[in-house]
């Protein structure tokens, strides 16, 4: 097969993959894009940390609109909570510029450690966790979306991702929301996470020797077409299958592909 049409349809895969993901539990699926985006970056010749800041910065880029499909389909079923979506959206935003900022400064191994020990730890945290017999009113204090979304904001731009990986546990274990308004709302903070790290990404990027044929700053734009072309429309499928799963294994699903990413990342799959 010519390496080129594979390279399309791998994208292509990824990009379907990612979609549903992003529909179905609220992430931004950067924790899937980015080792394959690594990979393809690698096998046509770009240097390893170009190629992780590439990877990174593309994914973003991917996630937006993303995001806005799937929080879209999210909106439509009242499973956006508008108030903690706003103030984690404020912070989040500056916090990605921030997170993107320092990341393309970092090596890309330090990265990649980074990013699977954290999803690491986010897994095993939402596998302890026990949700209480007698459900409390959820927390509504807004100190705590604040620094939340600008905690979010900062892993969203430094790892590439939307931060749905820490924005659904915070809402889950942190604040005492169900799974289901929690990816939801999710859904729609990456919007705003991920244009923060978009920025970044683009301006850190600019000039830079070595980066491939279409990029933008750190950001691939052949691959990005590819990638959004497919993940678009896949979210809304997501989102139909969100409502129809019952929390418990919504729960499961996001802690499996929580551990398997992280174990990938730091290279022991």
């Amino acid at each position: 097969m010519d390496p080129t049409i594979f390279y399309i349809i791998i994208l292509a895969i990824t990009g379907a993959g990612i979609g549903f993901a992003s529909g179905l539990l609220g992430i931004g699926g950067g924790f899937i894009m980015v080792p394959i985006q690594y990979w393809l970056f690698i096998s046509i010749g770009v240097d390893p940390t170009l190629a992780i800041r590439m990877s990174l910065g593309t994914s973003l880029a991917v996630i937006l609109p993303t995001a806005i499909s799937g929080a879209y389909g999210h909106y439509r079923r009242n499973a956006v909570l508008i108030k903690p979506m706003a103030f984690l959206a404020i912070t989040g935003s500056i916090g990605g510029i921030l997170g993107g900022t320092i990341a393309s400064h970092v090596p890309g191994d330090i990265l990649k450690i980074l990013f699977g020990v954290t999803a690491l730890a986010v897994a095993v945290r939402m596998l302890l966790y026990k949700s209480p017999e007698t459900r409390k009113e959820p927390k509504t204090n807004n100190n705590y979306f604040i620094a939340g979304g600008f905690v979010v904001g900062i892993m969203s731009g430094l790892l590439g991702v939307g931060g749905g990986f820490i924005i659904v546990p915070f809402l889950v274990i942190a604040m005492g929301y169900d799974i289901h308004k929690s990816i939801g709302t999710s859904t729609a903070v990456i919007i705003f996470t991920s244009i923060g790290g978009i920025i970044s990404y683009i301006f850190n990027g600019l000039g830079v020797p070595g980066l491939p044929q279409y990029s933008l700053g750190y950001i691939n734009l052949l691959q990005f077409i590819i990638l959004a072309g497919a993940s678009i429309p896949m979210a809304q499928l997501g989102v139909k299958a969100a409502h129809k799963l019952p929390a418990d294994k919504l729960n499961y699903i996001f802690i499996a592909l929580l551990i398997y990413v992280g174990l990938n990342m730091i290279g022991i799959i």
